[in-house]
């Protein structure tokens, strides 16, 4: 980490979070903040624009929920196109629609529609953004309680912000990451794999066109509004990132895996890359965090990269929102949690993509024999096929509950339909909900936290407190004034 003293102008006043990095993370993390009174700053080095290309396309059911509690979920959806199965190699097909959620299905939608409403959202609230802008270092300063950034301004300038906070939320290659000097492990799991957006002559029968055939594999998925993206990667022709695509390589290799290329044309991109396994030990280190890509990374396999990252800004931010407010008694245990409830998940989500992956390019005869037969014990098991789709859309994801809570502790609420309405929508910007007993009107006079008090429509006596993000913090079967009291007031 940079400790030398630094010649850049600095400001005067400290502002409470700097967001590094205006990917969907950091506009989902800055606008929670700011819609919470919270003074932020995003800092982005690529200058502003809206592009026509994009990384991220599928937006799973656990992450529509979050956004339905912001109110953006609705417009999201308009923009692309949904998915109620999905059929992989030839074999096994989920179908989404029994998820237990509002959204039982996969948003297929280019990743700049989102960012388009993220963003909007942010500067509405009021954050600040500093757009062609470059983190070259951070200085932490234990005894104000600050950090600072050192900045490259548009032109060559330099410049120096201090905050309260700071969060990277710049991806992969995360300048903050590297300024922290820490190590990022892990190891390439598919090398080049070519992209593809272009257009068809002949519609593909499914919405999602997956398979591998010999040493090729190929995925096929819409934007809804024409354009196509194209996935392939052959096994025999593996060139250097740098090496040149073009659409008859990613032709070629469709051909074998499919069948069929579907005449494709009039490619608007391409490229190549290569799928890594990372993740970082610690996803917080003094007042600096981590969150998204910078933290983890894996395969695409499953589509849950954008989605992982969104979830860690929506577990981050009502904690470090809680923090800055002075609403609890522990702000270390809170930011600490930040960690301890989202690194396992982004192990688990590393794990379970670097399956379907190698799943997908399965190289002996034996390999794929083992596809196929898991692919059939999936079909035929219905738990486990359940089990992984709640995985993969995210709805099945709980945090670890203290020793003796109740059984719903940590898990995530679903969209309860109570007598105020909708629980996703009743959640809004960074409040609590109680959930109790009709008749049971008791609250605290001065609650630490913002809090909803909503009741059962019917004679359910269990009492649920539920987190920001859609988790539930206590339960009680029942539950007694003081019993409500004390949870609300912890």
């Amino acid at each position: 980490m940079t400790t030398t003293p630094s010649t850049a102008p600095e400001t005067t006043d400290v502002i409470d979070v700097i967001v590094v990095g205006a990917g969907p993370t950091g506009l989902l993390l800055a606008g929670d903040l700011a819609t919470q009174g919270i003074s932020v700053t995003l800092v982005e080095r690529r200058p502003r624009r809206k592009s026509n290309l994009t990384r991220a396309f599928a937006v799973h059911a656990r992450t529509l929920e979050v956004l339905d509690s912001r109110g953006l979920a609705d417009e999201l959806i308009g923009t692309g196109t949904t998915v109620t199965s999905m059929r992989f190699f030839g074999q096994v097909s989920f179908d989404l629609d029994r998820l237990r959620t509002r959204f039982p299905y996969v948003l297929v939608t280019p990743q700049y529609e989102l960012e388009h409403l993220l963003e909007r959202r942010a500067r509405t609230a009021g954050v600040r953004f500093r757009y062609e802008t470059e983190l070259t270092g951070l200085r932490r300063h234990p005894a104000q309680e600050s950090v600072t950034a050192e900045l490259r301004e548009p032109g060559g300038g330099r410049a120096a912000l201090t905050a309260r906070y700071l969060v990277g939320a710049d991806g992969i290659h995360s300048a903050v990451r590297r300024e922290l000097g820490l190590p990022f492990p892990g190891r390439s799991v598919i090398r080049s794999m070519a992209l593809a957006d272009v257009r068809l002559a002949e519609k593909p029968p499914g919405l999602l066109t997956v398979s591998g055939r010999g040493d090729a594999f190929a995925f096929i998925a819409p934007f809804g509004d024409g354009w196509y993206r194209v996935m392939a990667w052959s096994r025999t022709h593996q060139p250097a990132d740098s090496e040149p695509v073009d659409l008859d390589e990613v032709r070629a290799i469709t051909r074998r895996a499919l069948g069929t290329d579907y005449g494709m044309h009039d490619a608007r991109w391409v490229s190549r890359f290569h799928s890594d396994e990372r993740q970082v030990p610690s996803y917080r280190t003094g007042r600096v965090f981590l969150a998204g890509d910078a933290a983890h990374v894996h395969s695409p396999a499953g589509g849950q990269g954008m989605n992982t990252g969104l979830q860690d800004a929506a577990n981050l931010s009502w904690k470090l929102a809680a923090v800055l407010r002075g609403r609890t008694a522990d702000p270390e245990a809170l930011l600490d949690s930040y960690h301890t409830e989202r690194h396992p998940v982004g192990t688990a989500v590393i794990r379970s993509s670097g399956v379907l992956a190698r799943l997908a390019v399965a190289r002996t005869p034996l390999q794929r024999a083992a596809r196929g037969a898991a692919a059939r014990a999936l079909s035929l098991c219905r738990p486990a096929a359940d089990r992984a789709m709640g995985m993969v859309s995210g709805i099945a994801i709980a945090y670890r509950a203290p020793r003796g809570a109740h059984p719903l502790t940590g898990k995530r609420a679903p969209d309860l339909i109570l007598r105020e309405g909708r629980l996703h929508q009743l959640l809004g910007e960074g409040s609590f909900v109680l959930v109790a007993p009709a008749g049971t009107d008791e609250t605290p006079a001065a609650p630490p936290a913002p809090l909803v008090h909503a009741h059962w429509r019917d004679g359910r006596t269990t009492a649920l407190l539920v987190r920001p993000d859609g988790y539930i913090a206590w339960a009680s079967d029942r539950p007694d004034p003081a019993a409500l009291r004390a949870a609300v007031a912890q």
